[in-house]
C-alpha cells in the first residue's frame, strides 16, 4: 500500500529539496506536461527555475510550495500563488501541478489539490484559479476536485515539443 503526505515547504527547506523538485519538473515537462516550458527541459533548468522564481516568493510569503511524498520520495508538487492584484485580495491561483511520471494515478495530484485548498482556506481565499492545457491529463483531476469550466482560449500556447499550439481551459473554484 501506498503512502502520500504532503508538506508545505518551509524556507529552510527548499534548497534542500531543490534537485528533487528540478527532477521532477525535468521530467514532467519532457513528459508532455504543458507548465510553461519547452523541451527539451534539464533539470539545471528546473533547479533555475526553482531558485530564481519560486524560492523568492515562497521566502517572502506570495507563494506556497507543496510538497507530496509518496512512500517516501518526494513525486510532486504545486503551488499556490497568494500575492494577486490589490483588486483581488480574495483569489489564489494554483501554478505548475507536477506529478512525476511514475507516480501518477496513485493519488498524488488529488491529495496535493486537497492540500492546496486547506493553504487556500488557512490563508482566508474565496476563490481560486489555474489554467491547463484543454484536453490535458489534469483536467479531469481538477473538475473532481470541484473545478469547474469559466472558458477554454483556443490556440493559447505552444505544446512542450513545439509541434503545435494548443487551448488553454480556465477554472475556478468557490471556496
Amino acid at each position: 500500500m501506498t503512502s502520500i503526505s504532503i508538506h508545505s515547504l518551509a524556507a529552510d527547506a527548499l534548497v534542500f529539496h531543490a534537485g528533487r523538485l528540478a527532477d521532477i519538473m525535468a521530467h514532467t515537462v519532457n513528459d508532455g506536461a504543458a507548465i510553461g516550458y519547452m523541451q527539451p527541459f534539464s533539470t539545471t533548468d528546473g533547479r533555475a527555475f526553482f531558485t530564481t522564481q519560486v524560492f523568492p516568493e515562497v521566502r517572502t510569503g506570495k507563494r506556497k510550495l507543496l510538497a507530496a511524498e509518496l512512500d517516501g520520495e518526494i513525486a510532486g508538487s504545486v503551488q499556490l500563488i497568494l500575492a494577486l492584484p490589490p483588486n483581488q485580495p480574495h483569489r489564489c491561483e494554483v501554478a505548475k501541478m507536477m506529478v512525476h511520471p511514475v507516480a501518477r494515478r496513485k493519488g498524488v495530484g488529488r491529495a496535493l489539490m486537497a492540500a492546496l485548498e486547506t493553504e487556500a482556506r488557512a490563508a482566508g481565499k474565496t476563490l481560486i484559479t489555474l489554467d491547463t492545457k484543454t484536453g490535458d491529463k489534469a483536467e479531469p483531476l481538477y473538475k473532481a476536485a470541484g473545478f469547474r469550466t469559466a472558458g477554454i482560449i483556443p490556440g493559447f500556447a505552444l505544446d512542450p515539443d513545439g509541434a503545435a499550439m494548443h487551448a488553454t481551459t480556465y477554472m475556478y473554484k468557490a471556496l
